[in-house]
């Protein structure tokens, strides 16, 4: 058995066809709501009514508009866009379902700002659902990331207080180029002055940020993505060279540039050069590369590949 929309409800929808379409007329949104122009009319009243400054306006070209100064009610969403949106906050924040996390206290209040039909199968995903967590995710401070955010927008130089891996904490100033979130870690992507290089620095290890006076403005043909990946794939420990049978070209289209940086040989041969702090990794990275025809080097990527090699051969036999 169908349920018939409330009111309320449908003065909701007509709400969304005014603000989609400015200038909408009561005959177009009784056509879209399945309902008489005289009942359309009605539904902006409990508009008006519930404090929401709808404007008519006369002529050829006139209608229904928003005025000025309106603050919006909850948007509205279809069960598919909710249920969409907390898949994918479940998927990326393991924390979700947590009241008391910032993340799941404000899925709680978006949930409950749904109509009850759409808000329970949210609900119930939400409830039912159990992430596991990315080990190797790192959130930082939400207020830490805007701060950086902020500066990027502006165009200004930003000092950090930034904690290493190895523990001491040193303080740089920075121009921040670009954010960018990569396999559940966020990195502020810019030019140090105080090391005089590109650098790539974890945001969850930045322990503060000072805004300064001093503007910057990032490279004209910056590509955060791919500068990162690149960055990422140099300073390590162990050196790696490969040599592919491929040009450069359609190698580099699915490649993930963390592996490294390829370099033509010849027209049909490229090589592989990058840094890994895990030979084994690096390995197991290789082997689904096609048409390796040599492990140049290090060592340690040599020897990694050869006890990965007699593992699978071991395996097989």
């Amino acid at each position: 058995m169908k349920t018939e929309a409330s009111p309320t409800a449908r003065a909701l929808l007509a709400l969304e066809l005014v603000q989609g379409s400015p200038g909408i007329t009561a005959d177009r949104i009784a056509g879209k709501l399945g309902v008489s122009e005289r009942a359309a009319r009605r539904y902006v009243e409990i508009l008006r009514e519930a404090g929401i400054p709808i404007e008519s306006v006369r002529g050829p070209h006139g209608g229904y508009r928003l005025g000025r100064g309106l603050r919006l009610p909850p948007l509205l969403f279809s069960a598919t866009e909710a249920l969409g949106l907390v898949m994918a906050v479940l998927d990326g924040h393991h924390d979700a379902g947590d009241p008391t996390d910032p993340v799941g206290s404000a899925l709680g209040k978006l949930v409950r700002a749904l109509p009850e039909p759409v808000a329970a199968q949210a609900e119930a995903v939400r409830r039912s659902t159990a992430p596991a967590p990315d080990r190797s995710a790192a959130r930082p401070d939400p207020q830490t990331t805007t701060a950086l955010v902020q500066a990027r927008a502006q165009g200004r130089r930003v000092r950090l207080g930034y904690r290493s891996e190895a523990g001491p904490e040193r303080v740089f100033e920075v121009d921040p180029w670009a954010v960018v979130v990569r396999h559940g870690r966020w990195y502020l992507l810019c030019w140090s002055h105080t090391s005089g290089a590109r650098r790539a620095y974890r945001i969850d290890r930045v322990r503060d940020v000072a805004v300064l006076d001093a503007a910057f403005s990032p490279p004209a043909d910056l590509d955060p993505v791919a500068m990162l990946e690149e960055h990422l794939s140099v300073g390590w420990d162990y050196q790696t060279e490969v040599l592919i049978e491929s040009p450069v070209e359609p190698l580099s289209r699915w490649l993930p540039r963390a592996l490294g940086r390829l370099e033509p040989v010849d027209d049909v041969t490229c090589r592989l050069v990058g840094t890994t702090s895990d030979p084994i990794w690096y390995a197991e990275q290789l082997a689904v590369v096609p048409r390796i025809t040599r492990v140049v080097g290090g060592p340690e990527l040599r020897w990694a590949v050869r006890t990965l090699g007699e593992r699978l051969v071991a395996a097989a036999s």
